[in-house]
C-alpha cells in the first residue's frame, strides 16, 4: 500500500484502525475491477489518495473493452501493470504501452482526455491504478505522462525481502534506493514488497 514520504518512521506497531473491503464494480467499457479507496469519507480521510482500483482476470470478457476516451483533471494516476499489455493515448499527444511489471504515471493537471485499451485478446491482465490528488496550486499544471518499463524500476534487497521501488525511497543511509519516480507535489512512497 502506498504511503506518504513525510510519514514519521514507525518505532512500534500500530493497531489496525479500520478494515476496508474492496467493492466489485465495473468501469470504462465494462472492465471488472475491485475499488478499494473511494467515496467522500475515505477521500477526506486519506487525501491525497483519492481512489485505488485493482483489476485482475484471465477472462478476456472482463477486460477486453478497456477504458475508451475519458477525461481527468486535477490529479495524477499511477497504473502498475502486474501482467498484461495496455496502450495509453491522450489529448496532449502522449502514447505508451504498459507491459508486465511496468508503471505509467500521468498528471492530468488542467485536463486531459485519454484512453487505456488492452493490446491482448487472451491471458491474464492484472494490476492496480491509484489516483493522487494534486495540491490546489498544481491542479492547473500542464498534463504530463511517463512510462517506466519493469527493467527501469529500481530494486532494494534485504534479508528475505525484495522491494521494487516505484516512487519515493526505500531503506536508509548509503544502502537506500531511490524509486523510478519522485514527485514533489504528492511525494508518494510506492513499493511492491515481496517477502
Amino acid at each position: 500500500m502506498p504511503t506518504m514520504n513525510h510519514t514519521p518512521e514507525l518505532r512500534q506497531p500500530r493497531t489496525v484502525e479500520q478494515l476496508v473491503a474492496g467493492q466489485p464494480t465495473q468501469d470504462g467499457a465494462g472492465v471488472r475491477l475491485t475499488r478499494v479507496l473511494h467515496g467522500p469519507m475515505m477521500q477526506r480521510r486519506l487525501d491525497p489518495f483519492l481512489m485505488l482500483d485493482a483489476f485482475g482476470s484471465d477472462r478476456p470478457d472482463d477486460y477486453i473493452a478497456g477504458f475508451p476516451d475519458h477525461p481527468h483533471r486535477g490529479f495524477e494516476t499511477v497504473t502498475y501493470m502486474v501482467a498484461g499489455r495496455m496502450r495509453h493515448r491522450d489529448s496532449a499527444g502522449h502514447e505508451g504501452l504498459l507491459t508486465n511489471g511496468g508503471v505509467q504515471w500521468m498528471t492530468a493537471g488542467r485536463g486531459v482526455i485519454h484512453s487505456e485499451l488492452p493490446e491482448q485478446e487472451e491471458g491474464v491482465m492484472e494490476g492496480f491504478q491509484l489516483w493522487l490528488n494534486l495540491p490546489g496550486r498544481d491542479k492547473m499544471c500542464a498534463p504530463w505522462y511517463q512510462d517506466f518499463p519493469a527493467e527501469q524500476i529500481p530494486v532494494w534487497r534485504g534479508p528475505g525481502v525484495h522491494v521494487q521501488v516505484i516512487a519515493g525511497r526505500c531503506g536508509s543511509g548509503p544502502g537506500s534506493v531511490e524509486g523510478a519516480m519522485q514527485r514533489e507535489a504528492t511525494a508518494p512512497l510506492y513499493l511492491d514488497i515481496h517477502l
